[in-house]
C-alpha cells in the first residue's frame, strides 16, 4: 500500500505522517516512510537546490523537472522495491505537489504536469494521497520568518498553491482526500485513520 501526505506549507502534515506512520506499524504493518523531494542521495541533492536560499536562478519549468528527477530516482530507488517486497510506503509530498506548485501556481500547464509525472513515476500513483488544505494567514503564521526558497514566494503564490489543491481534490476525489487541517492534532488523525480502514479492509482481508 501506497499513501501519500501533501497539501499547503505549515498544515502540520509531518506530524499527522509520523503518527499514522506509527498507528500502520501497531497493526504489524511494515512501513517505510520517505520525503519527496529527498530521501535518495540525488533526491537530497536536488532538494538542496530547490528548497535552499541561494542565488542559482531556476526556470520555472527547470524547477519542474528538477522535482521529476528527484521522484523518478525515489520511486525506482526506494518505493517501487518497497512495495514490491509487500511493505506499505508513507511519503511527504509527490505528484500533486508538483501539478500545484509548479503548475497551478507557478503559471504552468497542470495537465503538462501530470503528464510529465506519468513519465516521471512510470504511472506509479498512491493508494490515497490526503491534501492538508488551511487558509493562507494561518499558513504564514505557521510558517514564521524563517523559509526556505518555495516557502518565500508570498500570500499570493500560496492562494494559488492552496486553490490548485483544492481544484486538483476536487478532480481527483477517487485518488485524493481533502483533510481540513485547521482542527486539533488528534481529530486530524481520527480522519486520517477512519478513512484509512476501508483500504486496509479492501487490501488485508
Amino acid at each position: 500500500m501506497f499513501f501519500v501526505f501533501d497539501g499547503v506549507d505549515g498544515a502540520g502534515k509531518s506530524t499527522q505522517l509520523n503518527l499514522f506512520a506509527s498507528w500502520l506499524r501497531e497493526r504489524g504493518l511494515d512501513v517505510v516512510c520517505c520525503s519527496d523531494p529527498g530521501t535518495t542521495q540525488l533526491g537530497n541533492q536536488m532538494r538542496s537546490l530547490l528548497l535552499g536560499n541561494h542565488e542559482v536562478a531556476i526556470h520555472m519549468r527547470s524547477e519542474m523537472l528538477m522535482f521529476m528527477t528527484a521522484r523518478c530516482q525515489l520511486v525506482e530507488e526506494l518505493i517501487r522495491p518497497a512495495l514490491a517486497s509487500g511493505k506499505t510506503v508513507v511519503c511527504d509530498r509527490y505528484v500533486y505537489s508538483t501539478v500545484v506548485y509548479q503548475g497551478h501556481a507557478g503559471d504552468l500547464n497542470p495537465d503538462d504536469v501530470w503528464q510529465v509525472n506519468q513519465i516521471a513515476t512510470g504511472g506509479l500513483m498512491a493508494d490515497m494521497t490526503f491534501i492538508f488544505d488551511l487558509d493562507v494567514e494561518t499558513v504564514s503564521q505557521r510558517l514564521g520568518e524563517s523559509r526556505d526558497r518555495m516557502e518565500s514566494r508570498g500570500a499570493a503564490y500560496f492562494q494559488r498553491v492552496r486553490d490548485g489543491f483544492l481544484s486538483e481534490a476536487k478532480r481527483w476525489p477517487e485518488l485524493a482526500m481533502l483533510v481540513d487541517a485547521s482542527g486539533d492534532i488528534d481529530s486530524i488523525q481520527a480522519t486520517i485513520r477512519k478513512a484509512t480502514e476501508s483500504i486496509l479492509e479492501n487490501t488485508l482481508g
